[in-house]
């Protein structure tokens, strides 16, 4: 007991440096962390309805097959096992589909940080996407290493709209960052990191996403800036910045 005592009393004096901290990206609205499978369950469980979740294996207990039950629910995932009714690689996710077979919503959660190649994913899901049709994505923006090697990316919200965006046919739904966290540089880190505090970490990362027109020939390489982020820009020069550890 003292020990767990001492544990507490040790968090609790970590996180006071963050107590009054206003954190500046709001979660989403519909579908963040805690909402997101209430939300596609209530607009997507209904007969007639064609479901794909990608990554659907039961790996950490989560199984949403249950949640679609009305629905026509299909598990894509890289490995055979619990809740996998395709087994195949989500960058050529179009091949084990016949042609000109459609979903009404593909989803994928916990997934994209292990795409090698997430922008290839993205142009197969709109493949196989109604007009219509939604996509929803939740990944990790601050989280551990895991399941290495094959952890490649982490993702804003932005970085998530980038990849589901204007030139491909998507108007934004729901977009943001839940769950907030801190942290501290180690002792392990360079001398002039050392123990500052990390703000503006958000466990999670989401977007959806609503097909709004097949689009024909793209290309990522002649996407016009604008339209990858609605028209947004990187901050010119003299506009004031975020925190930097550069």
């Amino acid at each position: 007991m003292k020990g767990e005592n001492r544990r507490k009393i040790k968090a609790f004096v970590d996180t006071l440096p963050f107590m009054r901290k206003r954190h500046r990206i709001a979660p989403p609205k519909l579908v963040g962390h805690s909402q997101w499978a209430d939300f596609l369950e209530r607009e997507f469980n209904k007969p007639g309805m064609r479901v794909l979740e990608i990554g659907s294996r039961v790996v950490t207990g989560a199984n949403h097959r249950s949640r679609f039950a009305q629905a026509d629910y299909v598990g894509f995932d890289f490995y055979p096992g619990e809740n996998v009714d395709v087994v195949g690689d989500a960058h050529r996710l179009t091949e084990y589909f016949p042609t000109g077979e459609k979903f009404d919503l593909i989803f994928a959660s916990a997934v994209f940080e292990h795409l090698h190649m997430p922008w290839v994913v993205a142009e197969e899901i709109t493949k196989l996407l109604k007009v219509g049709g939604h996509v929803f994505v939740e990944t990790h923006f601050s989280y551990i290493a895991h399941e290495r090697p094959w952890n490649f990316y982490q993702f804003s919200d932005m970085g998530l709209r980038a990849l589901f965006n204007t030139g491909l046919g998507y108007d934004l739904i729901d977009s943001g960052l839940s769950n907030p966290m801190a942290g501290f540089f180690t002792e392990q880190a360079d001398r002039y990191l050392r123990y500052r505090p990390i703000t503006e970490l958000y466990c999670h990362s989401e977007i959806l996403c609503r097909k709004r027109e097949e689009v024909t020939g793209f290309d990522w390489r002649t996407l016009a800036a604008d339209s990858v982020v609605d028209g947004t820009r990187y901050p010119p020069p003299g506009a004031a910045a975020g925190s930097s550890a550069d």
